[in-house]
């Protein structure tokens, strides 16, 4: 009950033991609350590479909290904090916002880049998500088909029916959907066929081993084909080496994402300093200014 009022009222929520036992061990829970107001979050974006020329055709929006005295605090040790206490629905939504002003920003400089940004399950959840999004991608008059929304495997789940209405919804608006995670969770062909997200992500659990372990490649190989067979793009993360980027392109990945091209970086790095950016971008990102 305290769940459901924390991330808004007037919803439904289910109890979720690892959730409930979520404990602030490191005292953050206060600084995280005030995170927002003190102007303290941050994007980094993390390229995503053509498989076939390997040049930069998108990118991941990636959370990240510079604390005004631990630094940089990772995603892991505040993120379950903000489900666990109401704080994700406010934080995701300024992820939104601030998503859509760089791609704006970006746009105006001559350049059309496609940002991914990952939605938690109590947004999918929230009455007016899509009238949210839809009024940030007016506020900041964004081609609505630059923004990708990324949910995980188990938020499709959890409630396939209001998963497939909100990627219909998005999808009429023009936004365009991917799942992430992809091959975790225990999803079924039929619901995979019915809900019409436009990419697929392979999990780095995948990747990690597909250039050593044949069990590993059959997996990668059978989710390429079947996403193709249905229409939908095929995105690899988590790749780290040359050997992972070959035996994936081999398989047909339309896109690549992870350490072996860059790190997430600061939005002024990725395109300020593009001299000595870590990837080259597509010719297709750039538009007339």
């Amino acid at each position: 009950m305290y769940a459901a009022k924390r991330a808004g009222g007037n919803q439904l929520d289910t109890f979720d033991p690892k959730r409930h036992r979520a404990a602030d061990p490191t005292g953050l829970l206060s600084d995280l609350r005030a995170a927002l107001d003190r102007g303290e979050m941050r994007l980094h974006y993390q390229p995503k590479v053509c498989g076939r020329t390997g040049r930069v055709r998108g990118l991941e929006a990636l959370l990240r909290w510079q604390h005004p005295t631990r630094g940089m605090v990772p995603p892991m040790s505040f993120i379950p904090l903000a489900e666990a206490h109401g704080l994700i629905v406010p934080i995701g939504y300024w992820v939104l916002d601030e998503a859509c002003r760089q791609v704006a920003a970006w746009t105006d400089r001559g350049r059309r880049l496609h940002v991914a940004v990952n939605i938690s399950a109590v947004q999918v959840r929230q009455r007016d998500f899509i009238d949210r999004i839809a009024a940030k991608i007016q506020r900041h008059a964004i081609d609505p088909s630059l923004l990708i929304c990324e949910f995980t495997e188990s938020v499709a789940m959890d409630d396939v029916q209001r998963t497939q209405q909100v990627i219909d919804q998005l999808s009429a608006m023009g936004v365009r959907t991917s799942f992430d995670d992809f091959g975790t969770g225990h999803s079924s062909l039929a619901m995979l066929r019915q809900l019409g997200a436009h990419e697929l992500k392979i999990d780095r659990l995948f990747v990690k081993d597909v250039a050593t372990n044949t069990q590993a490649r059959g997996v990668v190989q059978a989710v390429v084909q079947l996403a193709h067979v249905l229409g939908k793009r095929v995105v690899a993360e988590g790749v780290e080496t040359a050997e992972q980027r070959d035996v994936l392109v081999a398989l047909g990945c339309d896109e690549l994402q992870g350490f072996f091209f860059a790190r997430p970086m600061a939005p002024e790095k990725l395109i300020d300093d593009e001299a000595t950016a870590p990837v080259p971008f597509s010719p297709s990102t750039f538009v007339e200014a």
